[in-house]
């Protein structure tokens, strides 16, 4: 039942080459696998796609699908001397990007959808800028410093002001991109920790309400993204419980990733995910295959 399709390769800021996470992927059990390194950006920063190697990767990806989508993969596999067996092939790979959303600055995601053989798009806010200052809160990474400086530096220390403009600017991305899923929908919260603002806060709640109509009323996947728990810098998924509550009120669907930096996390929490995800009242997720998207059952 179980794919994965946020994984991040040495392209951009993972550990290995994509045939490691393939082996990974087949071992722990997974039915698909999709790679989804992140976009350029044209500014120096040691985890996005170089913009000279999109090429590279996107060859590497599909000459990697095409020794795994064979019907006879003994001879196309035996040099990359897998310890698994045969039985498993074909193996479903698909080649994807996790684009970056930043107004104004870098590709927009239809010049990628339109220059590279991209199978599916995640699209996700990991970089918030201030109207038109030219720097930016970067929320993401192992470090809440940076976090805590942005939030001082560009917003004043105002939490709230800082919130809006990091959903407002997912609004936007949602109203002038096409993307098939978003990630980690709630990624703000990762470095707050209860410290600048709660959860249950009306401010924060009608933020996520008015994504969350763009969001149903673009047709768009949401991640359920279990990286903030196993690396234990969150307390919930992404997104947390709450909202996933009223993402399955609105029949919105959704997909388990593990936006996976390293092999051995391409399925982790996924059969705990699942379990959150069926007490809540979901009985499908959804997977990519060769012929689109479909629904499977969680049960």
């Amino acid at each position: 039942m179980f794919q994965n399709l946020h994984t991040h390769t040495r392209f951009s800021d993972g550990s290995d080459e994509p045939e490691k996470y393939v082996e990974a992927a087949i071992i722990q059990g997974l039915t698909a696998l999709g790679f989804s390194d992140h976009s350029p950006l044209p500014f120096e920063n040691t985890f996005a796609l170089r913009e000279e190697e999109t090429g590279l990767y996107c060859e590497t990806v599909v000459n990697l699908k095409g020794k795994f989508q064979v019907p006879s993969p003994k001879s196309q596999i035996s040099n990359l001397n897998f310890q698994f067996p045969i039985s498993n092939f074909p193996f479903p790979l698909f080649l994807g990007m996790e684009a970056d959303y930043i107004p104004g600055i870098g590709h927009p995601f239809s010049y990628f959808q339109d220059n590279f053989p991209f199978d599916y798009f995640i699209g996700s806010v990991h970089l918030v800028r201030n109207g038109s200052d030219p720097d930016l809160w970067f929320i993401d990474g192992p470090d809440p410093a940076i976090y805590d400086d942005g939030l001082k530096t560009l917003f004043g220390g105002n939490i709230q002001k800082g919130v809006t403009a990091y959903f407002h600017q997912i609004n936007e991305m949602l109203t002038s991109s096409k993307m098939d899923i978003i990630g980690h929908f709630d990624k703000i919260k990762m470095h707050n920790r209860g410290r600048f603002f709660t959860e249950t806060e009306p401010w924060y709640i009608a933020l996520v309400n008015e994504t969350l109509e763009l969001v149903k009323k673009s047709g768009t996947i949401v991640e359920v993204n279990t990286r903030g728990l196993y690396k234990k810098r969150s307390d919930s998924l992404f997104p947390g419980p709450a909202i996933l509550k009223t993402i399955h009120h609105q029949n919105i669907p959704v997909i388990i990733s593990s936006d996976a930096h390293k092999p051995a996390e391409v399925s982790m929490l996924f059969a705990d995910t699942a379990d959150i995800l069926y007490d809540i009242g979901f009985r499908e997720i959804m997977n990519l295959t060769p012929a689109g998207w479909n629904s499977v059952s969680l049960k």
